[in-house]
């Protein structure tokens, strides 16, 4: 078993020769957190298999059974008027699998249209969506799961438009008995089909994470661990209007770097931390860390709760709804609404049933 689940992660990882890194990408809304319970818990979440359609979204091994009929719904209210959103449904099928089928979309909002010299001539707008298309199957007596994201992608801006595909492969390995789970995602392995501009082909939004997640025996919190960018080491931004000094503006002496500092600051800058609390079986408690982001957009100051997110779930009738919030900056925050349920709960006496932590 262990020799399989090894295999399976160097496969994963060995894609990231075949691909481009660093550098600005296209399609980068494909990255955002999609749903309430993972925008409260920091910004990922490839490595907890419950039963919560919300996340196979971004880890299609994710995916189980008892998701068969589910519909997850969410609505995020971003920045400058920008709201996004996405609609799946999955589907068990026996001897087959499970599959889901899903849209999340984008919408910039209205701007307006004006030449070099400021003469205005109307508005217009702007909007990406994906269509999704995702299979899991499980495998080693159901432990190991491993899946597929087949995603098609449309992106509009005024009159210029980009088609594009990309495909996510992910892995998760689970032990039920020591609330253990381990995951691997490749995120948006493709390309860009159809470029804005003829010629201008733009890069995908590339990435590998890692991650796992822990529930201690008797203790009602699940801690998570999710490292980004495995393909990239160095993720530090370097700000041109406020360099690093390397040298003492009065003396000129070089200024020592400690490198125990630097080396963990670039580690840190890969780590999402979060953490649930479960009050009751239809209860939880959210919260969740992002080091870089409070990295790289707190003001220095005043640092305020940028990088922290929380939120809050909770199960009325056969509705799962959650709430996430998450800070960015002094600025502002996000809110996320997320809502599931199971079209089998309507018309037959099929028990609902609760995530598991």
């Amino acid at each position: 078993m262990k020799k399989t689940t090894f295999l399976l992660f160097s496969m994963l990882f060995s894609l990231s020769a075949m691909c481009q890194l660093g550098g600005n990408n296209t399609y980068e809304f494909l990255n955002l957190p999609i749903s309430a319970r993972v925008t409260a818990l920091g910004g990922n979440l490839i490595s907890v298999k419950d039963n919560d359609l919300n996340v196979s979204l971004i880890n299609p091994s994710l995916l189980t059974d008892s998701m068969n009929n589910n519909v997850a719904l969410s609505f995020i209210n971003y920045f400058g008027g920008i709201k996004y959103g996405y609609a799946a449904y999955a589907k068990h099928i026996d001897k087959i699998g499970n599959v889901s089928i899903g849209m999340n979309y984008l919408d910039y909002g209205k701007f307006t249209k004006a030449n070099d010299i400021g003469i205005t001539d109307g508005n217009f707008g702007a909007s990406e969506m994906s269509f999704n298309l995702a299979y899991a199957h499980s495998i080693l007596d159901s432990n190991l799961t491993v899946g597929a994201t087949l995603k098609t992608i449309y992106s509009q801006m005024d009159t210029y438009f980009s088609l594009g595909s990309a495909l996510d492969l992910g892995a998760t390995y689970v032990r039920p008995k020591s609330n253990f789970a381990i995951a691997a995602v490749v995120k948006n392995v493709g390309r860009q089909w159809r470029d804005y501009t003829p010629g201008n082909r733009e890069k995908m939004p590339y990435e590998i994470q890692i991650g796992i997640s822990k529930k201690p025996k008797h203790v009602p919190i699940r801690l998570s661990f999710i490292y980004e960018n495995l393909e990239k080491w160095d993720l530090t931004y370097e700000d041109p209007a406020n360099p690093t000094l390397t040298t003492d503006p009065l003396t000129g002496e070089p200024i020592k770097q400690n490198k125990y500092k630097i080396f963990g600051d670039k580690l840190m800058r890969h780590m999402v931390i979060g953490g649930e609390v479960i009050i009751t079986k239809n209860l939880f408690l959210r919260v969740g860390y992002n080091y870089q982001r409070r990295k790289e957009l707190k003001i220095p100051e005043k640092r305020g709760m940028t990088g922290f997110s929380f939120g809050f779930g909770f199960r009325v009738y056969k509705f799962h709804f959650s709430y996430g919030r998450a800070v960015y900056h002094l600025a502002g925050a996000t809110n996320n609404f997320s809502i599931s349920f199971d079209l089998d709960g309507f018309y037959s006496k099929k028990p609902v049933t609760s995530m598991t932590l």
